[in-house]
């Protein structure tokens, strides 16, 4: 038969709040963008959102209509 072989786990515990440290120091990599960009960067997005939520709400009103006359046989 054979020798069943213990494998040796070695603990790698961190301390209680290692955590924090190690993200402080990732935040100090951090390459933040200058104001100027992030004022730009946030019109765009909303911009965006209310051009996309003009298309949804167009479509939506004009499958409403499509539905409403086709199978309700009525005009709205």
């Amino acid at each position: 038969m054979a020798k069943k072989q213990q494998l040796k786990v070695t603990s790698t515990k961190k301390p209680r709040f290692a955590f924090l440290r190690d993200f402080f120091d990732e935040m100090k990599k951090v390459t933040w963008p200058s104001r100027k960009e992030t004022i730009r960067l946030t019109l765009m997005v909303i911009v965006v959102c209310a051009v996309i939520g003009l298309i949804l709400g167009a479509l939506d009103y004009g499958f409403s209509e499509l539905v409403a006359k086709v199978f309700l046989g009525g005009s709205g």
